[in-house]
């Protein structure tokens, strides 16, 4: 039987095979940050595609750490009543469980939808505001500086994670991720690029990851016993002066591992706008095995893998634990059918769908087990 559709489990939560479909930003939400009919669709849609798992987009724990005005939030109980909602319809389609990724922009907030090609916007625009960060260093060239957070601040984020965690919860949500990668707030810290305290959180390598871990520890004490919270990280900065690299994601995770993580998600970059990435299939995948090999927890693997064998390869590689799928599955939403077709295996579909299974297949289809 093909790897890809064995069954894999994060703590107590199953999945019915290792395709996840990665958290990708909609920029659809209200000004509010509430769910709109975009996400009722989408939702549906990832509902309906036979992926083991869909984490829903970065979902800020407060309206400061929004990427932009249009991403969605959690930081109050109308946005979760909403979720809620939303979330108990979707589940009507499918088994498939929902986990949603709980994020902080820190510097990199404030910006536009990225089709609109605005950047970041100003604080005294209407869709703009004051961006926080470990240290006043901007992103972009023409950015406005971040605020430094004060330690008051900081708690306040951590807390903040907690209530938001305690919603998804409440929500509906089978699993939560939490963003530490792509130069958002928690790799900010990370990253030696952008963090200049000299505090607890800055200078050593043990100050720098203190704020990811004490947020995942604060999260893990506020949700069910056996709650999976997954973490995803990006494994290097992609820069040749001294910054955040593989080593110290290898550390990181393993550190991760100790508090009670369900899963290690490795992607990369983001952090830095000179960042020089070796783009091509595969191109993190070295980075899930070298973290594979140093923790027992599942890893999962990312970034430019479109192709069902390719997948496939990975897992019986042993480079990865689980396969996640961003645009591919955008590009094709029926992408773990495609796959299952390619790789003989059979999988869980809609009984709505069965008498579409193509003509000389005999065992591709079989409905969902609600």
């Amino acid at each position: 039987m093909a790897k890809l559709f064995e069954a894999i489990q994060f703590e107590r939560l199953s999945l019915s095979n290792k395709i996840v479909i990665a958290p990708m930003c909609q920029y659809s939400a209200t000004d509010q940050g509430e769910v709109t009919y975009w996400h009722e669709q989408q939702w549906a849609n990832y509902a309906l595609s036979g992926a083991g798992l869909c984490i829903i987009e970065a979902t800020a724990v407060q309206p400061e750490g929004r990427i932009s005005y249009a991403d969605l939030g959690l930081w109050n109980d109308e946005q979760r009543d909403q979720i809620k909602t939303l979330l108990s319809k979707v589940k009507q389609l499918s088994p498939m469980p929902f986990a949603i990724q709980l994020a902080h922009a820190g510097r990199k907030a404030s910006t536009d939808k990225p089709w609109q090609g605005r950047g970041q916007i100003p604080e005294n625009d209407p869709h703009g505001w004051q961006t926080v960060a470990p240290s006043s260093i901007g992103f972009g060239e023409h950015d406005a500086p971040p605020q430094a957070l004060s330690l008051e601040q900081i708690q306040q984020i951590k807390d903040d994670f907690v209530a938001a965690a305690r919603r998804a919860v409440e929500a509906g949500f089978d699993l939560i991720e939490l963003h530490a990668a792509h130069g958002y707030l928690l790799h900010q810290f990370m990253s030696p690029l952008s963090n200049l305290r000299d505090d607890e959180y800055g200078g050593s390598f043990e100050n720098r990851i203190r704020l990811t871990l004490e947020v995942l520890q604060a999260v893990k004490a506020v949700v069910p016993e056996g709650y999976p919270v997954g973490v995803r990280i990006s494994a290097t900065d992609w820069m040749s002066t001294e910054s955040w690299d593989i080593e110290s994601s290898v550390g990181l995770s393993e550190a991760l591992e100790q508090l009670g993580a369900a899963y290690i998600h490795v992607s990369s970059g983001g952090l830095h706008r000179m960042q020089q990435i070796n783009v091509g299939a595969n191109y993190q995948v070295p980075f899930a095995a070298q973290i594979k090999q140093k923790v027992a927890i599942p890893v999962i693997a990312v970034g430019l893998i479109t192709e069902p064998d390719q997948a496939e390869a990975i897992l019986q590689n042993a480079e990865a634990d689980a396969i996640a799928l961003a645009r591919a599955i955008q590009y094709d939403p029926r992408w773990p059918w495609h796959a299952a077709a390619a790789l003989g295996a059979e999988i869980e579909i809609s009984p709505q769908y069965l008498r579409c299974q193509p003509h000389g297949f005999k065992q591709l289809f079989k409905p969902f087990q609600h």
